[in-house]
């Protein structure tokens, strides 16, 4: 076919309802790129104060400089999400393998309804549980850690007398992001092209064997993903960590001590209602702060993500 009979080829004419969907489907794409740089524009312009007016002027600071008081606040922020992705990612995929792969049929429909419910349960109800039922529960356990395991400077104490510290902020977290994880892994798992499965058990693997060889090497980038959103709620989360952790603004890996870092969000829901005037500056900087820090998490599990695009069914 020559060039010029290629172009006298008319384009197809779309229909109203074509133009309407495309529209839309650009203009909500648009939106949100609109509104990211909004909130990025507003957290740099009023972020700039905090950082350029001398310390002694900004009450919040201490006489300390601005780097110096957030420097806690993202160690606590990511150390705490870290402790509830370690915790939450190996459960998670092992209730999704089961839902997928190993339960019936009516107990893996009950069991995928109630991991989802833990969802739709508001953050303040896991501050409460956590504040109230956990600490005191795992209390007992800081201090049997640090009478046989304080060699390891993870539970090296003194042991918290309210168990409020940072593992505790950890546990709770890991049981919101849970259900995020868990539902992720347990639709990617279920995705596995049914062929790969049975030639696997065709050779003799057993059900494990098969999960391990077939299922697993699928799911990776779904895995992934998982993680990933499961650790930026856990960077953002606010009123549970603000209400089970017993802050003191030091910077330790000590698990079971009474001295824990704060994190970012918890710092700003707990210090905005009595600050003013630069005070929020300097809390709309360090929110900035979480702001990147999550923008990079992001772009690092797409990074991750695309090295293993090139597994999938059809190979």
């Amino acid at each position: 076919m020559s060039t010029e009979t290629v172009q006298s080829i008319p384009k197809p004419k779309l229909r109203p309802g074509d133009r309407i969907f495309s529209g839309s489907a650009l203009s909500a794409g648009t939106l949100i790129l609109i509104a990211l740089a909004a909130i990025a524009a507003f957290l740099i312009i009023q972020s700039i104060p905090a950082i350029t007016t001398p310390a002694e002027d900004i009450t919040i600071l201490r006489g300390t400089d601005f780097f110096s008081y957030a420097f806690p606040l993202v160690f606590g922020t990511l150390w705490a999400a870290v402790i509830a992705l370690v915790l939450a990612t190996p459960l998670a995929i092992g209730i999704a393998l089961f839902i997928s792969h190993y339960a019936p049929r009516r107990v893996a429909a009950g069991l995928g309804y109630i991991i989802d419910l833990l969802a739709a349960v508001p953050s303040v109800v896991f501050g409460l549980w956590g504040g109230n039922v956990l600490a005191p529960a795992v209390q007992p356990a800081y201090s049997w850690l640090e009478k046989n395991l304080s060699w390891i400077p993870l539970f090296e104490g003194p042991a918290s007398g309210t168990g409020r510290t940072i593992l505790t902020a950890g546990v709770v977290l890991a049981v919101m992001i849970l259900p995020i994880i868990t539902a992720i892994c347990r639709e990617v798992f279920l995705q596995t092209p049914v062929l790969h499965e049975e030639a696997a058990l065709a050779l003799g693997a057993t059900r494990w064997e098969m999960i391990r060889v077939a299922v697993l090497p699928f799911g990776r980038a779904g895995i992934i993903s998982g993680a990933m959103l499961g650790l930026g709620r856990a960077l953002g989360e606010t009123m549970a960590v603000a209400m089970v952790l017993s802050a003191s603004g030091a910077v330790t890996f000590n698990l079971i001590s009474s001295q824990n870092p704060s994190t970012i969000a918890a710092n700003i829901a707990l210090s905005f209602p009595e600050a003013y005037g630069l005070n929020v500056n300097v809390l709309i900087a360090t929110g900035l702060m979480l702001f990147v820090i999550t923008l990079l998490v992001n772009m690092l599990a797409r990074f991750i993500i695309n090295r293993r695009k090139d597994f999938s069914g059809a190979n």
